[in-house]
C-alpha cells in the first residue's frame, strides 16, 4: 500500500508539473472550439479531469500537448454533440478573407493579383460557411493545420491517424475548400474564373489561416 500511495503521489506531482503549464494553451483551443468562455472552462476542466485519470497511460517523453488535445477534441465531439451544441461547426469565423489572402505568401507560387482582389471581396461569413461544409475529418485537419497552426505530426497524434492520412485529408480538404469558395465567388459575381486562379486558390485559402492564427 505505501508503494501504491507513493506512486500515486509522484504521478500527481508529475501531472501538476507537466500538464498544468499547458492549461492556457488548452483553454485557448477550447475557446476557439466552443466560442463561449463558460463552455471553454467546462471543456478544459473535463479534459484535465480525464487526463489526470488517464495519466498513467501517458508515455513520458512523448507529446503531452498532443495527448491533451486529443482528449479535449474527443470530449468536445462526444459530449457537446450529445448536448446538441453543434461541435461539427468549427470556429472558423476567425479565418477571414484577409487571413486567407495573407497565406498566399507561404505558397510556392503565391496568388495572382486578380485573385487577391477577388478574395478580399468575399464576406468572412461566407468563408466560414464554406469551411463548415467540409466533411468532418477534412474540416478538423484544416482547423488544426490552418487555425491552430499545428504540425502534421501533432495533428496525427491528436487524431490518432498516420501522418500520410493527415496530409491526404488536408490536401483534399483544401481542394474542396477551393471549389466551394470558387462557387461563392461566382455567385457573388467576383472574377475567379481564370483557369490559373481556379487552380491556385484553394491552397491559398487553407494555408493563409496559419499566419493569422500565429499573429
Amino acid at each position: 500500500m505505501p508503494d501504491t500511495k507513493t506512486g500515486a503521489a509522484e504521478q500527481a506531482a508529475r501531472f501538476e508539473k507537466e500538464a498544468l503549464p499547458l492549461l492556457d494553451q488548452l483553454y485557448g483551443g477550447a475557446l476557439r472550439m466552443t466560442r463561449n468562455p463558460a463552455d471553454a472552462e467546462d471543456l478544459v476542466q473535463e479534459t484535465y479531469m480525464k487526463a489526470f485519470q488517464k495519466f498513467g497511460s501517458f508515455t513520458p517523453g512523448t507529446n503531452l500537448k498532443a495527448w491533451l488535445y486529443r482528449i479535449m477534441t474527443n470530449t468536445y465531439i462526444n459530449s457537446y454533440r450529445k448536448a446538441q451544441r453543434q461541435p461539427s461547426q468549427l470556429p472558423t469565423e476567425e479565418i477571414t478573407d484577409h487571413q486567407l489572402v495573407e497565406t498566399s505568401s507561404h505558397t510556392s507560387a503565391g496568388l495572382a493579383s486578380a485573385e487577391v482582389e477577388a478574395l478580399k471581396k468575399l464576406p468572412d461569413v461566407q468563408i466560414t460557411d464554406a469551411l463548415n461544409q467540409l466533411p468532418e475529418d477534412y474540416r478538423m485537419v484544416v482547423f488544426y493545420a490552418d487555425v491552430e497552426g499545428l504540425a502534421y505530426k501533432e495533428i496525427a497524434e491528436i487524431m490518432d491517424t498516420p501522418i500520410g492520412t493527415v496530409m491526404s485529408r488536408l490536401h483534399r480538404g483544401r481542394k474542396q475548400l477551393r471549389g466551394l469558395l470558387k462557387d461563392v465567388a461566382r455567385e457573388q459575381g467576383i472574377g475567379l474564373n481564370h483557369p490559373d486562379l481556379a487552380g491556385d486558390r484553394g491552397d491559398a485559402a487553407a494555408k493563409k489561416a496559419r499566419k493569422g492564427a500565429g499573429e
